[in-house]
C-alpha cells in the first residue's frame, strides 16, 4: 500500500511539474510578444504568431479546433481588444495576453461576436486590470 502512494504522489508531482512548465512557457511566449511588437502592434505578422503559437500548444489547440477558430477570428478579436485594451502592465498586455490562457481564449472564441468594450472588459477583470 505504502509503494501504491508513493508512486501516486510522484505521479501527482509529474503533473503539477509539466503544468507549472507549460504555464511557463505560454508566458514566456506571450511576453517575447509582446517585447517584439511593442512599437509595431497592427502587424499582421503578429496575428501570424499568435495563431503559431497557440496552435502549437496542446490545450490552446483542442480550444481552437473546438471553436474552429481561424486566424481571421483570432485578428478580428484582436482588433476588438486593441481599441479598449491598449496598455501594458508588467507582463500583461490584454491584446496579446489573452490568447494564452486557457479561460480567455475559450471566452473569446465563443463570444467573439460580442461588442469590444465587453470583451476587453471581461479580459482586463480576468487578469486584474
Amino acid at each position: 500500500m505504502q509503494i501504491f502512494f508513493t508512486i501516486l504522489l510522484i505521479f501527482v508531482v509529474i503533473i503539477f511539474l509539466a503544468g507549472t512548465f507549460r504555464a511557463f512557457m505560454m508566458s514566456k511566449k506571450s511576453v517575447a510578444l509582446i517585447e517584439k511588437y511593442q512599437h509595431d502592434k497592427k502587424n499582421p505578422q503578429l496575428i501570424q504568431d499568435i495563431f503559431s503559437s497557440i496552435s502549437g500548444d496542446f490545450l490552446l489547440r483542442r480550444i481552437l479546433i473546438k471553436n474552429n477558430a481561424t486566424v481571421d477570428d483570432i485578428a478580428k478579436l484582436h482588433k476588438k481588444l486593441l481599441i479598449f485594451g491598449d496598455f501594458r502592465k508588467y507582463n500583461r498586455y490584454i491584446p496579446i495576453t489573452s490568447f494564452f490562457n486557457t479561460n480567455t481564449l475559450e471566452y473569446l472564441l465563443t463570444h467573439k461576436d460580442d461588442d469590444a468594450k465587453s470583451l476587453t472588459e471581461k479580459m482586463m477583470n480576468h487578469f486584474h486590470f
